[in-house]
């Protein structure tokens, strides 16, 4: 999306930024996601600073601003904000530049520790003023719109009873810590100085403290793990323990018919791998709550 570069800004919107950081010496585009209009690294004469802008009101605008302020509340694991402008019909903001690398979440990969330690950092900031996670996840009937909609994608899912587990997760997930909710290797920033940060806050939500380290399960059967690999691995964490089975598995199935839903009719081409692996993790899950695991004895709603 990005599609603007710092010079084509509008010279206003550039003079309220170089007021809060000193005249941009250079600006070298960066390559994020899809939500920025305009993306950039600006040295300034203390150094260098991220800059993120949007045009227009829009989703991406309301993400932006969900950014500066999940990113204060997370401050100092998530990059300090330090400026955000808005101007006409823009939105920017300024972050603190954290270089680094991404985390590797392949099995047996040191950086899986640090990842650990940081969600369990994560779990103890409580979500001030941030919606709840349950008050977005509205819709209980993700699977039976599927079998509408799209009915190739659940062809071998016993429909109905999954939309009876995918019910029991806004309950499940209710909370008031701070939670990420789009966590991946690419969000852990991992510094040579072995500081770690969290970025792109954009979807910000108060849930239970489990939520997030629930999602890097689902990313570390992405990078290579098994669903039981991924699980004893989440076992090992604080945000884990006594976990109920069964909230864990209202929340697999959510996800898994959340992002098939969203990958079959939004045409997202990058979103049907991550729907896949979701569904292998339900698919795992649900034979698993019939039987004494690492998060219990449960069993299916009736």
């Amino acid at each position: 999306m990005v599609t603007t570069a710092w010079e084509e800004l509008p010279a206003l919107l550039r003079d309220e930024v170089e007021r809060h950081v000193g005249p941009v010496a250079k600006a070298t585009p960066v390559r994020v996601g899809g939500n920025s209009d305009v993306a950039a690294f600006l040295d300034v004469p203390e150094g260098r600073v991220f800059l993120k802008g949007v045009k227009g009101i829009s989703r991406p605008m309301r993400w932006l601003r969900n950014e500066v302020s999940a990113g204060t509340l997370a401050a100092p694991l998530a990059p300090a904000v330090l400026f955000s402008v808005e101007l006409d019909d823009w939105l920017a903001a300024g972050f603190e530049y954290v270089p680094g690398r991404p985390a590797d979440l392949s099995p047996r990969s040191p950086d899986l520790e640090l990842v650990g330690s940081t969600l369990e950092r994560m779990s103890v900031i409580t979500a001030t003023g941030l919606k709840g996670l349950h008050e977005r996840w509205t819709v209980r009937d993700w699977w039976s719109r599927l079998a509408t909609e799209a009915p190739a994608h659940v062809a071998d899912w016993d429909v109905d009873r999954m939309d009876r587990w995918t019910a029991l997760a806004p309950e499940a997930v209710q909370g008031d810590r701070l939670t990420h909710t789009d966590l991946h290797g690419d969000q852990f920033v991992l510094g040579a100085d072995g500081r770690v940060h969290v970025i792109d806050w954009g979807w910000p939500a108060a849930a239970a403290e489990w939520v997030d380290t629930a999602f890097m399960v689902i990313r570390l059967i992405e990078g290579g793990h098994t669903p039981a690999q991924a699980e004893e691995w989440a076992g090992t964490l604080r945000t884990w323990s006594g976990i109920d089975g069964e909230a864990v598995t209202a929340f697999a199935a959510f996800v898994a018919g959340l992002w098939t839903y969203r990958a079959a009719t939004d045409n997202n081409s990058g979103m049907h791998g991550r729907a896949k692996i979701a569904r292998e993790y339900a698919a795992w899950r649900l034979p698993v709550v019939n039987s004494t695991s690492k998060t219990g004895t449960v069993g299916p709603p009736r």
